[in-house]
C-alpha cells in the first residue's frame, strides 16, 4: 500500500496492487515512480482534488477510469471553476457491485451525500472511503450537489455493515469501519 497526500487539500492518492485511487493535484509524477504498469484508476467521487490528474494518467497509461454514474459529469464540468483538466470515464458504476480487475476483486458501495456518486471501494482488508467518512469525521454536505438527506441514508446503510476493515480516507489518517460506525452513532448522526 502506497499513499501520497496531493495538492493544497492534501488529498490522499493511493496505489494498491497496481490500481490508482483518487489521483489528485500533482499525482502523476509520484504515481510514475511507484508503478510502471497500472491496471486502472478508481475514483471515490468526482471532486477536483480527487480527479485532477486523471486525464494526464489516462493519456500516459491508457488505462480505464471507473466512477459512479452520478458523478460522471464532474469529470467534464468544472463545478468549482478551478481549472480542473477534463477527463472521461470509461466504466460507470451504477449500484453496489463487485468486479474483477485482472484477478483483483474490487467492491464498490454507493454512499451519496457528499456528492451524488460518492462511493467506497473495498479491496482485500481495505475500504477506500474518499470523502464519505474520515478518521473521526464525515464529508461535508454544504457543497453544490451535496445532500444532507442522502448522507443520513448513507449513514443508515454504513451502520448495517457487519464486518470490520481498515478505512483509508480521502484526507487524513486511517481508521476502521467499527470505529467510524461508533463515531457516526454517537456524534454525527444527529448533526446532519
Amino acid at each position: 500500500m502506497q499513499v501520497k497526500p496531493c495538492g493544497e487539500y492534501q488529498t490522499n492518492c493511493y496505489i494498491y496492487k497496481d490500481i490508482i485511487i483518487d489521483p489528485g493535484v500533482g499525482a502523476t509524477s509520484w504515481v510514475s515512480k511507484i508503478v510502471t504498469s497500472p491496471k486502472a484508476i478508481l475514483l471515490t467521487h468526482g471532486h477536483f482534488d480527487h480527479v485532477w490528474s486523471v486525464a494526464e494518467l489516462q493519456k500516459k497509461y491508457k488505462i480505464p477510469v471507473y466512477i459512479h454514474k452520478n458523478d460522471k459529469f464532474m469529470l467534464s464540468e468544472d463545478i468549482f471553476n478551478v481549472g480542473v483538466p477534463k477527463a472521461k470515464a470509461d466504466i460507470l458504476i451504477d449500484k453496489d457491485e463487485t468486479i474483477l480487475i485482472d484477478d483483483i476483486e474490487v467492491s464498490f458501495k454507493h454512499f451519496p451525500g457528499h456528492t451524488p456518486g460518492c462511493m467506497t471501494i473495498e479491496i482485500d482488508e481495505y475500504m477506500f472511503s474518499g470523502d464519505f467518512i474520515f478518521n473521526g469525521s464525515i464529508g461535508r454536505v454544504d457543497f453544490p450537489y451535496s445532500s444532507p438527506s442522502d448522507m443520513k441514508k448513507s449513514f443508515d446503510k454504513f451502520l448495517k455493515i457487519n464486518y470490520d476493515k481498515i478505512v483509508l480516507p480521502g484526507h487524513g489518517d486511517k481508521t476502521t469501519i467499527k470505529k467510524e460506525q461508533n463515531n457516526i452513532k454517537n456524534f454525527w448522526y444527529d448533526r446532519i
